[in-house]
């Protein structure tokens, strides 16, 4: 991880929080994929539009399997199908279960909630349609990386309320609370990838202050976590995040939802896309196969 750090300051490229949304956007997608694992063959990848928004479909199989709605990171503000087309593959290659990735809109053309709408839209969209498409729509599962984690973790709470039987929430990294005041914010400030005046970049790109105690935002201070699907929550020890990640596995074990709790040691942000270069990487990818497989068991 310390030999990954020092390359990309030594490739001395401009920061996101020092370039427009859109600039931010092509340089995000350039280089998501270099320290990612080469993207693996699959029995079918199909482009849809689910709900109104371009969507992706990965299968390592034709036959009916369960199905995974992953949400991409990147602060609300970049990423897209293809910045995380490899991870997917990945999921559903080891998982042996279908993967449906979603385009939501993005900040700060679209601000808060619009990504959380689209998400919700999507979850509904996939348990009527999933037999459509030829998928097993009674084991669904949400899942997503960073600000996608978020939205994994807010679609949880919305399926709860509004009866959806989800399998599984799979939160990689996933931001919970209201705003960037915990330890490890101030510990991981600067030099770990996800940098302070990033998180205020997407942020402020993202959403109002007035909004940020909204639980759709912190889904760490919704009122009641009570009756949530399973979660499998995987976190790097290096992250400014990892203080509400782990803040969130204690709420949602105190409100008696079964979690399974990765923290890996020495890794930062974003590290699960690191799988060329970092073994933990390719360990936590199948930690999150393995935690969908169980839930997927009929």
């Amino acid at each position: 991880m310390a030999e990954i750090l020092s390359r990309i300051h030594r490739a001395n490229r401009p920061a996101f929080h020092q370039l427009s949304p859109q600039q931010a956007r092509i340089a995000y997608r350039m280089g998501a994929e270099i320290l990612d694992l080469p993207r693996a063959p699959l029995a079918r990848v199909e482009n849809l539009v689910v709900a109104g928004r371009p969507a992706r479909l990965y299968a390592p199989a034709p036959e009916r399997l369960p199905v995974l709605l992953y949400l991409h990171g990147g602060g609300f503000t970049i990423g897209d199908l293809e910045t995380h087309d490899s991870l997917c593959r990945q999921l559903a290659l080891r998982a042996g279960c279908a993967v449906l990735a979603l385009d939501y809109r993005l900040a700060p053309e679209h601000r808060f909630p619009a990504a959380v709408d689209d998400c919700q839209a999507a979850l509904r969209w996939l348990f009527a349609n999933a037999d459509a498409l030829g998928l097993d729509g009674e084991r669904v599962a949400v899942g997503g990386d960073s600000a996608g984690g978020t939205l994994a973790a807010v679609c949880a709470l919305q399926a709860r309320d509004e009866g959806l039987p989800l399998a599984l929430q799979l939160l990689v990294t996933p931001g919970t609370c209201a705003r960037a005041d915990t330890e490890s914010h101030a510990r991981f400030a600067k030099g770990y990838l996800l940098d302070a005046e990033a998180i205020a970049w997407f942020f402020e790109h993202y959403i109002d202050d007035a909004d940020k105690d909204d639980w759709r935002f912190a889904p760490l201070h919704a009122d009641d976590h009570e009756g949530l699907a399973p979660a499998c929550v995987i976190l790097a020890e290096a992250d400014p995040l990892v203080d509400e990640g782990l803040a969130y596995a204690d709420r949602l074990r105190a409100s008696g939802v079964a979690v399974q709790l990765e923290l890996v040691k020495g890794v930062t942000h974003d590290f699960i896309k690191m799988g060329r270069m970092l073994p933990e990487a390719i360990a936590a990818q199948q930690a999150a196969a393995d935690a969908l497989r169980t839930a997927f068991q009929p």
